[in-house]
């Protein structure tokens, strides 16, 4: 098999266990073939019944703990993990499969090559992702919002990032998507024009209490989730962010 970042993985003929590094990997593994996971970060959230060994974080997994368990596979990303961590995992003799996930539509595919490379068929969790968003219309007009993540210091969105990747499918344009920081430190006070503040509840929790009365645009409150997840989470996203942003009516429940 061939990962994201075009290294050679060997993987073996049948794959029986599994360890993400990756929530949302973590999740649309589980989703697709329950008990295949066998260890996972203390991130990785859902499903809420996971039953897997934790091995930490994602940036600071226990390599130790990772080989004992004895994968098949281990999944991680690009972005989430760190190389020396990925690199002792191999020099172990493990298989290392690293997904590299830009944007909705590679993270669809991007997916599918990650379920294939683990044994499995398209789930249809997976074919509805891509139906909902292949029929979401952008808003019109656009719009431009801010994205904070942290405060103390106050963080936010910036460039060549998954979630400014997601807004703008929606027909919402990043105010920071130039900024030569993915993540760069914000002066509310001192913003680019906007007409939009997204607050998600990850990783800092925003609240109705805390964080629209710092900025003088109107805020939604949105599930951090629906932004920065690229598993099954794809799917309650396209449902219910453009509602949730205020860009359409509610449509029927997420499932």
């Amino acid at each position: 098999m061939i990962d994201d970042e075009g290294r050679e993985v060997p993987v073996p003929a049948r794959v029986r266990r599994v360890v993400s590094l990756v929530p949302s990997l973590t999740e649309a593994v589980e989703a697709t073939a329950p008990g295949l996971v066998v260890g996972a970060t203390d991130w990785c959230t859902h499903p809420a019944d996971l039953a897997a060994e934790r091995v930490r974080g994602t940036k600071n997994p226990d390599v130790g703990k990772v080989v004992a368990l004895a994968p098949d596979l281990v999944l991680a990303n690009q972005e989430e993990n760190r190389p020396p961590d990925l690199d002792a995992l191999r020099e172990a003799g493990l298989a290392v499969y690293v997904t590299d996930i830009r944007d909705v539509d590679g993270g669809i595919a991007s997916l599918a090559r990650m379920l294939a490379a683990c044994g499995l068929p398209e789930p249809a969790w997976l074919r509805e992702a891509r139906a909902l968003w292949d029929a979401i219309e952008p808003a019109s007009p656009r719009r431009r919002a801010v994205v904070p993540i942290w405060r103390k210091p106050w963080m936010a969105v910036g460039s060549d990032t998954f979630t400014g990747a997601v807004l703008d499918r929606l027909g919402i344009d990043n105010a920071l998507a130039d900024s030569p920081e993915r993540y760069p430190k914000i002066d509310p006070a001192a913003l680019p024009e906007h007409d939009l503040v997204v607050l998600p509840d990850e990783p800092y929790t925003f609240t109705a209490d805390d964080g629209p009365e710092a900025f003088a645009a109107p805020s939604a409150l949105v599930s951090g989730r629906l932004l920065t997840w690229y598993g099954p989470s794809l799917v309650d996203a396209a449902r219910e962010l453009p509602a949730a942003l205020g860009l359409a009516d509610p449509g029927p429940p997420s499932r």
